[in-house]
Formats: C-alpha cells, sequence, structure tokens
C-alpha cells in the first residue's frame, strides 16, 4: 500500500527542535513526510536536519523547482498537514489566507485534514486577536490543539508550551485514521474523568483499584481529533498528559466531584470513565497505622462516597447535555449494566468486563455500550481507541437529534 502522505509545516518558534521528534514518530510508523518549514523556522532547525530525517527534499520557496508547481502539489497530494510549532504569526496567516510562502501557498491548496499544534507566550496566546484567528481556523474545520501548561523561554511559565510531540502524534493519526470531513465535535466542550480515585487511611496507605486511566485518556485524544475542547479530570494515572486537553489533576473521590461538578458548568457532554471508590475510611488517621504484636488490627470503619454520575446525570448543568457512564462488572455483566443504567439516569453506559487481567492496564479493551432508549452497540476486542472513537459516533448522533 502507498504511504500516507504528511506534511509537516514548521514555523518559526523555539519549539521547532521538538519537531524533529514528531518527524521521526510519523516516519517511523509508516508515513512519508515531506517537511515544509518557513524561512524564520531555520533559524532553529536546518533545512538539512529536515531533509535527512524526512528522506525528501527541504524548501520554503515557492519559486524553486517552478516546473513542479509546489505551491499547489504539495497541498493537493497530502493526507494530512500539521503545523508544529504554530506560531501566533503563523496562526493568523492561516485564519486570513494569506499565501507569501511554500508553507502558506500549502496550507490553501490542501484539501485534507489540518491540524495546527501552537506554540507561544502566553500573553501571545490569550490576545484576543488570536483567540478570533483560532475560532475562525476551527470553524472552518481545522483543528487546533489547544497548548500545554509549563515553562515557556527564559523564567516564563504558563499556557503556550507545545504538548508532547508524542501526544500531537495521537492526536495526528486518530485525525488520519477518520479521514476528510469536518470535526464532528467541533464547537462541543466535553469533560471527561479518567483513572482510579484513592482514599487515604493514613499518611502512607490508602483504599484504591487497578484502573489505570488509559481508556479516559484515548476518550481526550479521540475527542480533541474530533475537534472538541476537552478538560480531562485525571485521578493518580502517572500518564503523560493528552496533546490538548486541559487537565485537571485530583486524588480522592470528593475532590473528583469537585471538579467534576465545576467543569461541568458549561460542557455539552460528561463522561465518567474514571474508577471513583464507592467507599472511603470514616476516619483518617493521622500518623502511620501500627502493627501490634498478639493484637488484632483494627477494624476499618468505611463510609459512603458520593455516586457523581448519578448527581451528574440527574442535575444536568445546561439542557441537552449528554451523560456517558462507565461500568466496570466482574459477573452477570450485562444484567447489572442494564440495572446501573436505570438506576444512574444517563444516556450511554459503557459495560465491560474487568478483573486482573482484563482490561485494568491494557492497551485493548471490549465492551457493549447499553443507551437510555434500549440501544446496544457491541465494541469487539481491539485498541481503547476504538471504544472511545464509538462512544463519540453515539454522542454526535445524539447531538443530531437534540439540534
Amino acid at each position: 500500500m502507498e504511504k500516507p502522505k504528511v506534511v509537516l509545516g514548521v514555523s518559526g518558534g523555539i519549539a521547532a527542535y521538538k519537531a524533529c521528534e514528531l518527524l521521526r514518530r510519523l516516519t517511523e510508523s509508516g508515513h512519508d513526510v515531506r517537511v515544509v518549514p518557513t524561512d524564520a523556522s531555520l533559524n532553529f532547525v536546518g533545512a538539512a536536519t529536515w531533509s535527512a530525517l524526512s528522506g525528501n527534499p527541504v524548501s520554503t520557496e515557492v519559486w524553486e523547482s517552478v516546473h513542479e508547481v509546489p505551491h499547489v502539489r504539495i497541498g493537493q497530494a497530502a493526507d494530512l498537514v500539521v503545523v508544529a510549532p504554530a506560531t501566533a504569526d503563523m496562526l493568523a496567516r492561516a485564519a486570513h489566507g494569506l499565501a507569501d510562502d511554500l508553507l502558506t501557498n500549502t496550507l490553501l491548496t490542501a484539501r485534507c485534514p489540518v491540524v495546527f499544534a501552537p506554540a507561544m507566550h502566553t500573553e501571545m496566546w490569550e490576545h484576543p486577536a488570536t483567540q478570533e484567528n483560532v475560532a475562525t481556523l476551527r470553524r472552518r474545520g481545522a483543528v487546533v490543539i489547544e497548548p500545554a501548561v509549563g515553562r515557556l523561554t527564559g523564567v516564563d511559565t504558563g499556557k503556550g508550551r507545545l504538548p508532547d510531540p508524542g501526544e500531537i502524534f495521537e492526536v495526528c493519526r486518530a485525525v488520519l485514521t477518520r479521514g476528510p470531513g469536518a470535526p464532528d465535535l467541533a464547537g462541543r466542550h466535553v469533560v471527561i474523568s479518567a483513572g482510579g480515585t484513592r482514599e487515604p487511611l493514613d499518611p502512607v496507605r490508602y483504599l484504591g483499584n487497578r484502573s489505570s486511566g488509559k481508556q479516559g485518556y484515548a476518550l481526550a485524544r479521540t475527542a480533541v481529533a474530533r475537534g472538541a475542547r476537552v478538560t480531562l479530570v485525571e485521578a493518580n494515572t502517572g500518564l503523560p498528559d493528552p496533546a490538548g486537553a486541559d487537565v485537571v489533576r485530583v486524588g480522592t473521590a470528593v475532590q473528583l466531584r469537585e471538579a467534576v461538578l465545576k467543569a461541568a458548568a458549561d460542557a455539552d457532554v460528561v463522561v465518567m470513565a474514571a474508577a471513583v471508590a464507592d467507599f472511603r475510611p470514616a476516619v483518617y488517621a493521622g500518623g502511620k497505622i501500627k502493627k501490634k504484636d498478639g493484637q488484632k488490627p483494627a477494624a476499618v470503619e468505611l463510609v459512603r462516597n458520593p455516586d457523581i454520575l448519578a448527581e451528574v446525570a440527574a442535575e444536568r448543568a445546561r439542557p441537552g447535555q449528554i451523560v456517558v457512564g462507565f461500568a466496570a462488572e466482574t459477573d452477570d455483566v450485562l444484567a447489572n449494566g442494564r440495572e446501573k443504567l436505570r438506576r444512574k439516569g444517563c444516556d450511554l453506559l459503557v459495560v465491560n468486563e474487568v478483573g486482573e487481567r482484563k482490561t485494568f492496564g491494557s492497551e485493548e479493551n471490549e465492551a457493549v455500550v447499553l443507551a437510555a432508549d434500549g440501544g446496544e452497540t457491541v465494541v469487539p476486542f481491539g485498541p481503547k481507541e476504538a471504544l472511545a472513537d464509538t462512544v463519540w459516533d453515539l454522542v454526535a448522533a445524539r447531538f443530531g437529534q437534540i439540534t
């Protein structure tokens, strides 16, 4: 099969060096990559580096190899165009349709999916002009990944950092898998919980569960690739932040409830994929609980944690908000799932069988998605991203019914 053709545009920001890692991941996964840098970006990474890493010629000029009409042909032949980093200047030129170099000409002629990974100082990202340019690009069908929060150049820290190249690659792969077409979650805000809560018993011990958070992260990545604004409430995962998601870190069920309810206030969708502890110790010991020879350990009294899924479903923050739950079952999987769907009051419930060697920590999953209207969608064993896309397909279909 012919390799998918990817254009990697690189604009003139200090984060240009990170695009080398993105290029490596794209080429090693079987993509034919053509790097199109701006003149300014060559101050950070030279053309020889891009050519050596990609195995393809590199040019910034529309006047080179004119007989091949590169300013038209590169964009026409591409299956995906990704610009990383995308500076404020590049976003402005792309939004206004300027075509003063090879990269902006390529963006105008491309009819394939386009992904922008912005990187700039916080003040530049938050400026109304940049936000308006981002909104324009998204309205036209481009995927503009939210920048990460972290260390910028110099001593500055804030939102504007280029997301991890590995996570940008995952977004690109998801976009390529879906193919042409406007992102169906564009303009939607989705809130996703992921991971497993931990309920402290003393300063060194806790009650927890085996959830890795990988399914929730797959939901976040695929939602970003489909154009959504994503808030990810993560509990104890240790996973790298998905590119484009605003990540809120929590530890306990009570903290997760507070974060989810706050984020859900303006959300179109809430997906409760986290494994939330049903109980927590009634008493927290201020010091480590010691074992004593000849004495039985004291009983640990438990109290119930709040039922976050039921609360979100019952008290929807806005009309038409869609609520998706997850049910991890060990026996009578579908029967228990149907009962949970009725009891929780959510629109969709993803039911899967779990165990020590099933689902938890794995890269794969299988499930049945139950709907409040009686529908059942079987998702066969496969990557967790496939299950995530099925969930978003069902959510997008419900948006169509609502509107």
